[in-house]
């Protein structure tokens, strides 16, 4: 049986480092200006926000706040999102370019601006971002790259120098960047928001939005009512524009570790394949943020070896002293390589939806915020159009993702409804083991703990039918059609999905 070693604790640094949350759950009906689903960085400055300008807000977040992708994140606040510009230059022309930079330039300024005001320490510092390649047929890319991301207004410049400790081909230097640590900065920000009517509540599952003039909001604990709704959940969990279909769940790793040097000045992140690296303080010294080794979620049987080959780069590239923690997480990737900010349907009154942020969730999430409180306060906003989820440019290379996602998502779900798994009783696994098994004629989602404890449950994801996977990094079943998360004894983690995988309590297990 695979097992994870040294590579330190299960949990992300920003987690572990910080101070637990203890909000209420929801206890009755209530009536607000504003509901957001969702208690992510674009939920929390979204309350925020709309809370400065005199509305009720209630913020709801199914699990602990700042503890799901938010607080996964590598927490780079960053305009420089890979290579990327050239890209929007030539599906978008330079103002989509150009809008896109420029939103999220403002965002790191935003951030910058409510840490100055609130005198949050939260270790933000202003510093150099390269996208670099070891490889040298990508110089010419990243010289276009280059160009692109000056001619949209960043501080962006080709170089074949940098101060990592090893060669490189070429990057693309960034100035003006910056890094957090995105706990300590939420945390903060969270604690303005209850009282005077607004609200917080943990522990408190959304499950639809009923629109109308006044929208209703069902949840495990009872109604919300609001006038205006923003879906900050990652994936949507109402979703009536079907913006699952448009955009797929990419899996990625992080490693929290020390090196036997000091580590170079600025954030790195190469082109393919992606690693990105950069540094925080810790009570042990300077820590290193290692990420990378991306797939889709539930496509790989062993999720283990990602976390290995993670590893293996990190040791090829540094002097690694220790690894002291590990963590996953996933991130929702667009067709046309811009998230999804706006109404949730054109015909949409008051519902609004935030997703899609390609991995980039500090910039990203707080445009989300920027732009949605605008609409919402009845603001002209200038990135708004650019964002919309209703956008209607066609982009050939978008076409073909859409079908070719798609195509899999079909793939998926009828190899699962055929596929013959093994006839054995969950007893029979190994500790530690998951697998799909045949029992008693049932597909059933089989888990032995590492003390013999059997878990049983259903192995049909209950968004759409796919058959999830397991997950032997994590100890997860993982759907592979919309990224889907199941905890192990099938309580559900992430949307789409929003109830559990059904229980077998019956089975001779």
């Amino acid at each position: 049986m695979k097992e994870i070693k040294n590579m330190g604790k299960l949990e992300s640094f920003w987690i572990e480092n910080t101070e637990k949350t203890n909000y209420p759950v929801l206890e009755e009906g209530l009536s607000v200006d504003v509901a957001i689903l969702g208690a992510g960085i674009a939920g929390i400055t979204s309350a925020l926000f709309l809370k400065e300008a005199g509305l009720s807000v209630a913020l709801i977040e199914a699990g602990k706040v700042i503890k799901d992708v938010t607080a996964n994140t590598t927490a780079k606040v960053t305009a420089a999102h890979n290579v990327i510009y050239s890209n929007l230059e030539s599906h978008f022309g330079k103002d989509g370019s150009r809008i896109y930079a420029e939103a999220n330039q403002a965002a790191i300024d935003k951030i910058e601006s409510l840490i100055k005001e609130r005198n949050i320490d939260c270790d933000f510092k202003r510093l150099q971002c390269y996208v670099y390649s070891e490889n040298a047929n990508d110089i010419d890319k990243l010289k276009k790259e280059a160009k692109s991301a000056a001619d949209a207004g960043l501080e962006a410049s080709y170089t074949e120098s940098s101060p990592l400790p090893f060669d490189i081909a070429g990057a693309v230097r960034y100035e003006n960047q910056a890094e957090f640590h995105p706990r300590k900065y939420l945390l903060n920000l969270i604690k303005s928001i209850p009282g005077e009517g607004s609200y917080i509540f943990e522990n408190t599952r959304a499950h639809e939005v009923k629109e109308g003039d006044i929208n209703e909001i069902s949840t495990d604990k009872g109604p919300i009512k609001a006038k205006n709704v923003i879906i900050a959940t990652h994936f949507p969990i109402y979703d009536p524009s079907h913006l699952f279909a448009k955009m797929y769940p990419s899996m990625s790793y992080a490693l929290g570790l020390y090196i036997n040097e000091p580590f170079p000045e600025g954030m790195y992140i190469s082109t393919e394949p992606t690693f990105t690296y950069r540094s925080t303080p810790s009570d042990k010294g300077e820590l290193i943020i290692a990420s990378g080794a991306n797939h889709k979620v539930g496509h790989e049987p062993d999720t283990i070896a990602f976390y290995k080959k993670l590893e293996n780069h990190a040791r090829d590239h540094f002097n690694v002293k220790s690894i002291d923690y590990h963590w996953s997480t996933q991130d929702n990737i667009t067709m046309d390589k811009v998230p999804y900010i706006g109404k949730a349907e054109s015909k949409s009154k008051g519902v609004y939806v935030a997703t899609g942020f390609m991995k980039w969730g500090m910039t990203n999430g707080t445009v989300a915020a920027m732009i949605l409180s605008d609409l919402i306060l009845g603001k002209n906003n200038p990135w708004s159009s650019f964002f919309d989820p209703s956008r209607s440019k066609p982009v050939l290379e978008s076409t073909k993702e859409f079908i070719g996602t798609n195509v899999s998502v079909a793939k998926e779900l009828l190899s699962g409804r055929i596929s013959r798994p093994k006839s054995m009783k969950p007893s029979e696994l190994q500790n530690g083991e998951g697998k799909i098994l045949n029992v008693d004629g049932k597909k059933v989602a089989a888990y032995k703990d590492k003390d013999g404890k059997v878990y049983a449950v259903s192995s049909v994801c209950v968004h759409l039918g796919c058959q999830v996977n397991w997950n032997n990094a994590e100890k997860t079943w993982d759907c592979p059609c919309h990224g889907s998360r199941y905890r192990h004894d099938g309580k559900v983690i992430h949307p789409p999905a929003l109830r559990n995988l059904k229980e077998y309590n019956d089975l001779e297990k």
